[in-house]
Formats: C-alpha cells, sequence, structure tokens
C-alpha cells in the first residue's frame, strides 16, 4: 500500500509531521481526522529506492531506547494514555527510525490494535523480549512497572557491554598498531639495508636472516598475504554464519585466556538478567527461556539453556541440566535452585545478575590497570627485536673492522 506524508496539528497544539500507509488519500484523511487532529498537508509518498530508509542493524541507538521506555513509563505513570503518551514521545526523539515507528504504533492504535501487538510490526526496534513484557504487562495491568523494568534492565545490559568493550578495545587497537609498526619497518625501512649487508658478505644471524626474508615477501609478495588475509576474513564470516562453526568461535572466545572469563561473566550477567527481568513480569518460563536463548550471545550458552528448557519439558528442575554446563559457576545453579523451591527464582536470579554485574565492572577497572603497561612493553619489543635484527650484524662488522 502507499505511503503518505501529513503536517498536522494535534487537540493540544502540537505541529506534527510524519507518515502513515493507507489505501487511498480519502482514506488516509479518514484516518487522520480520527486522531482529533486538523489536517494541514497531506501527500503520497514517492516510492523510489531514494526515498526509502535503509538502516544497517538496529536503526535505534540503545541510549535512545532506554530513554523511551523511561519517559513512556512516566508519562504512564502520570496518567497519560497510550496514544498520547506515543505522540508526545514521537515529538521528543531525536531518532528518526523510532519517531516513525511510533507515528505508525499511533495509527496502529488508533485502529483499535493492542500495542503490544502493534510494536511486532518494528521488530528491528523493539526486540522479542520487550514484545513480551509489554504484553504481560498490559494483560496484569502493570504496564508502568514493566516499562521501568525494561528500562532498568536496558540500562544495566548497556553499561555491561560498554565495559566489556572498552577491555577489549584497547589491545585490539595496540594490537592493529602493532601490526602496521612492523609492516611499516618491513616494507620501508629494513630493505634499505639488504643491499649494505649483502655488499659486506657477512655472516648475519638467524634471527637477521628471518626479518630479511619477511621484508623481502611482504615487498615482492605482497598479493599473497593480501589474499591471505582475505580468505582469513572470509572464513571466518562464513564459519559465523555455519552453526556449527559459530559453536566453536563462541567456544574459543569462552576459553581464550584473561578475556574468556569476562566474556562468560557478562554472559551470564546477561543471561540472568533478562531471565529475570522476563520472570518477574510474569512471561512463562519456558517462553522466557526461548527468548533468553535467542538473546544469549553466545552459541555455547545458548545451547546449554535450550537444554534447560527440554529438561524442564520433562519435569525436571531448571537447575539440574545447569549444574553439567561448566559455563555456570556453582553460585549460579545454586541460586537458581534455591529460587526454584523457595519461589522466589526472579529475586535469586537479579542477585546473580547484580553480582557478575558488578565484577565485569571490576574486572575491567583491573584489567586496564594492568595490561597498558603490558601491551606497550609488547609493542616495545616487536619493534625492537626488528631493530636489534638489523642492529646485530653491523656491530659484527664494525667490531670485525676495528
Amino acid at each position: 500500500m502507499p505511503q503518505f506524508e501529513y503536517r498536522v496539528k494535534t487537540a493540544s497544539g502540537r505541529d506534527l509531521t510524519g507518515k502513515l500507509t493507507a489505501a487511498d488519500k480519502s482514506t488516509a484523511m479518514e484516518d487522520l481526522r480520527k486522531r482529533n487532529v486538523t489536517v494541514f498537508s497531506l501527500k503520497e509518498q514517492n516510492n523510489s529506492i531514494f526515498s526509502k530508509d535503509i538502516y544497517l542493524g538496529n536503526p535505534v541507538k540503545t541510549i535512545q531506547f532506554i530513554i523511551y521506555c523511561r519517559q513512556f513509563a512516566t508519562l504512564i505513570r502520570a496518567g497519560v494514555t497510550i496514544v498520547e503518551s506515543t505522540v508526545i514521545l514521537a515529538e521528543q526523539t531525536d531518532s528518526k527510525a523510532l519517531k516513525k515507528a511510533l507515528l505508525d504504533i499511533h495509527s496502529s492504535l488508533m485502529r483499535g490494535v493492542p500495542y503490544s501487538q502493534a510494536v511486532l510490526d518494528h521488530r528491528k526496534i523493539f526486540p522479542t523480549m520487550f514484545v513480551s513484557m509489554i504484553r504481560a504487562g498490559e494483560e496484569s495491568g502493570n504496564l508502568e512497572g514493566t516499562l521501568e523494568r525494561l528500562a532498568i534492565f536496558f540500562e544495566k545490559q548497556y553499561k555491561t557491554r560498554e565495559k566489556v568493550k572498552s577491555a577489549l578495545m584497547y589491545p585490539m587497537t595496540v594490537g592493529i598498531l602493532a601490526i602496521a609498526s612492523v609492516v611499516y619497518l618491513l616494507w620501508a625501512i629494513v630493505p634499505q639495508f639488504v643491499t649494505m649487508f649483502a655488499s659486506m658478505n657477512a655472516t648475519l644471524p638467524v634471527v637477521t636472516r628471518i626479518v630479511l626474508g619477511l621484508s623481502g615477501s611482504i615487498q615482492h609478495q605482497w598479493y599473497i598475504w593480501a589474499m591471505l588475509l582475505v580468505l582469513g576474513i572470509a572464513g571466518y564470516q562464513l564459519m559465523k554464519r555455519d552453526e556449527r562453526g559459530a559453536y566453536w568461535i563462541d567456544y574459543a572466545k569462552l576459553k581464550i585466556p584473561v578475556f574468556g572469563k569476562l566474556m562468560q561473566k557478562s554472559a551470564i550477567a546477561q543471561f540472568t538478567r533478562t531471565f529475570s527481568s522476563l520472570y518477574a513480569s510474569s512471561v512463562p518460563v519456558l517462553q522466557a527461556l526461548a527468548i533468553v536463548e535467542g538473546v544469549a550471545g553466545n552459541k555455547v550458552i545458548e545451547q546449554f539453556i535450550r537444554k534447560a528448557g527440554d529438561s524442564l519439558r520433562q519435569g525436571n528442575p531448571l537447575s539440574e541440566p545447569l549444574k553439567q554446563a561448566w559455563v555456570f559457576p556453582p553460585l549460579v545453579t545454586q541460586m537458581i535452585a534455591i529460587g526454584e523451591e523457595t519461589g522466589a527464582l526472579d529475586q535469586m536470579l537479579e542477585k546473580v545478575a547484580d553480582f557478575y554485574e558488578m565484577d565485569v565492572e571490576n574486572t575491567v577497572d583491573r584489567l586496564k590497570s594492568l595490561i597498558e603497561p603490558l601491551l606497550i612493553v609488547f609493542l616495545a619489543g616487536v619493534v625492537g627485536l626488528i631493530v636489534a635484527a638489523i642492529m646485530l650484524p653491523m656491530f659484527s662488522i664494525y667490531n670485525q673492522m676495528g
């Protein structure tokens, strides 16, 4: 169906622009009038490829979505209707994608579609967890509390992810700089000494011969190195798309010294926080597990969660299969077992999430203080090795001349 661009004034006096989908212009006009607005302009949108919004990944930033959840909860608590809240938030948001989605949701709400159903048409913006918790909030009549819980969840998830990213970014940056420095030295500096060493007919140390060989390879067979790099990246991407390949990549990530433990703790924090939020919002356990499995972010953990769900369907406790999973420490499984026995599973999961989120934060702070000097030494060592490989034979030649 065609899309129409409109400019209207609401009953409260706000100017509003947006888009809606309708069978024709008269249907679009009728839809706008039902909203109790004054229509200033309405025109059909040109459906060329240049007029379409193209987004890579999630078009709405996490922080923008958190603000939306917070403001939505505040408006509902203040007694503002969902329909009016949606219009207000569409006007206030800085995200064009979120604004467009909210205006479309507003159109659906005006037709009597429930909010949880209206957001289903915008899955790239509203994740499955959000939809499930909102649906449970609508059914329980506690939409305000659900929105507050969602805002807290996304805030904590965002904070934990940013902490892990910051811990991984520094060594990656130094690693790239180290590789770039080595390539530059081997490409531009080392070749200047090749002719000199050849003219002196000196016996070169092993390390010097290795460095000169690498330099010659990078200079004359650079296309082979470029091809290997491309093949490596392509192979990695193909492995990620394959179910078994993605599993082994995630398994390897969890086994990386130091950083593997950090990623494991982060994944446990995300699993327990998500599961706690869903369970506290009265989402059925099996449905909650299916959602958690989809957002775990690690194939190894996904597999263990899937096994836990299968075991739960057979009437077994949730904690039993998790006790056999090496990625979940005894603290996690024991707290889950206590939660199942006492009927306070959401509270136990929340305590575990709080513990591991704080543990991730403390681990990142410690790593930053330790990694920085180690990486500086590593970078200096790599560059120093190449310089030493060039200088050693020169010292040897000078000694012989002396």
